[in-house]
């Protein structure tokens, strides 16, 4: 089987976007995902709809070991985005959080070094995994919090602050990050970590729970009230996802130059911004004043995070190309375009199935057969490896 890009989570906002440049410039693509995300039907059914036979579905989750082993196995490079992606939701139920976010990494490591070793493998964490930042001394004013003293140039949190999970969800990405880059130190697999902050842009279906920046562009599209959880002057640098998919694709050709490294991901300190100074600029390219509600600070919310981008700018040279202003006009364009108010499509409809690997010298086949131990959803036994179109 000729060689694709497989994308866990692929169907996701991030996924979506990074799938169709890569299809785009002319790669197959495999695209990984369990669909459980409300909206991301959409996105799958787009990029079908734009690349045709160059995609590639595998609607599975990354709890399934064998149907994770089949799909790694002919991975030019992997990009793991699959995850439980909410502190609330891990709140909720830590245990789902846990095995989907910490297990199912661990779980697609070992698939790689069992079955495809030399393929480059690219993580998601989160800035969630220094924690609270308690200690940061911060002062405010009428918008935003600032670091003392240097409320203009401030230069972002880099790579040597402690760690410090905090919630459910940053322990359970904690520990896939840590896994990640002990994969590449023990096993020498070619990994990297990308220690998120807020990441925005077209095919993003945000919530009041993540994806808050969509969230607000919806909100105020459907003259809706939002709910801002704190004071709302807690500030975030914010990354559009345009700029994020190159640096996906450089930290991909220098793998061999920064594995075993994570990075602070974001738009840094000239990204940086509140949640206000975003209602805002939300106001000015919506036209109608927002109905704003207010709520209490919910766990480990950080009033000050921006990243310090500094070490990957060195390692391969990217910095962020667009602007906050910039990339709102383009989300917003986007959802006016996309018909917000649309249901989300109910199935996608798949054929054509794809050989499975033939196994190598040294390691048996999976079985594309659940154990009695651990069953496929019935959408996952009906859907096994198929081509989208």
């Amino acid at each position: 089987m000729k060689p694709y890009i497989l994308i866990t989570g692929g169907a996701g906002f991030i996924g979506t976007n990074l799938a169709h440049r890569y299809l785009t410039q002319g790669n197959t693509v495999m695209v990984y995902d369990s669909l459980a995300r409300p909206g991301v039907e959409k996105n799958l059914t787009w990029l079908n709809q734009q690349h045709g036979d160059r995609l590639l579905v595998q609607i599975a989750d990354t709890r399934d070991h064998e149907c994770l082993q089949l799909a790694v196995r002919d991975a030019a490079a992997v990009f793991h985005f699959a995850a439980q992606v909410a502190v609330t939701t891990s709140l909720q139920d830590p245990l789902a959080d846990f095995t989907v976010n910490a297990r199912g990494t661990l779980n697609l490591l070992e698939a790689l070094r069992q079955y495809n070793a030399e393929a480059p493998l690219l993580f998601t964490s989160t800035n969630k995994v220094y924690g609270k930042l308690a200690d940061l001394q911060l002062a405010e004013n009428e918008r935003h919090y600032y670091p003392v003293g240097l409320e203009h140039n401030a230069p972002g949190i880099d790579e040597s602050r402690n760690l410090d999970f905090y919630s459910p969800y940053g322990c359970s990405k904690g520990t896939a990050d840590q896994y990640v880059l002990d994969y590449a130190r023990i096993f020498g697999l070619r990994t990297a970590v990308f220690r998120m902050s807020c990441i925005y842009g077209p095919h993003q279906f945000g919530t009041e729970d993540q994806g808050w920046v969509a969230h607000f562009l919806i909100r105020a599209l459907q003259q809706q009230p939002i709910t801002i959880y704190g004071d709302g002057k807690q500030v975030r640098d914010l990354l559009f996802v345009d700029d994020l998919v190159r640096a996906f694709q450089l930290a991909c050709t220098n793998i061999d130059a920064i594995a075993g490294e994570a990075f602070n991901m974001g738009g840094g300190p000239s990204n940086a911004v509140s949640l206000l100074e975003v209602l805002h600029q939300i106001e000015q390219l919506n036209g109608h004043p927002l109905t704003l509600a207010f709520a209490g600070w919910r766990p480990g919310d950080q009033r000050y995070y921006v990243s310090n981008t500094s070490k990957f700018r060195a390692a391969t040279g990217w910095q962020p190309q667009v602007s906050v202003k910039e990339g709102l006009q383009r989300l917003y364009r986007w959802l006016c375009e996309a018909n917000i108010k649309q249901p989300a499509l109910k199935k996608i409809q798949v054929n054509g199935t794809l050989p499975q690997p033939r196994p190598t010298s040294s390691h048996p086949s999976p079985t594309q057969q659940a154990s009695p131990t651990q069953q496929a959803s019935p959408t996952q036994q009906e859907s096994e490896l198929v081509y989208a179109n």
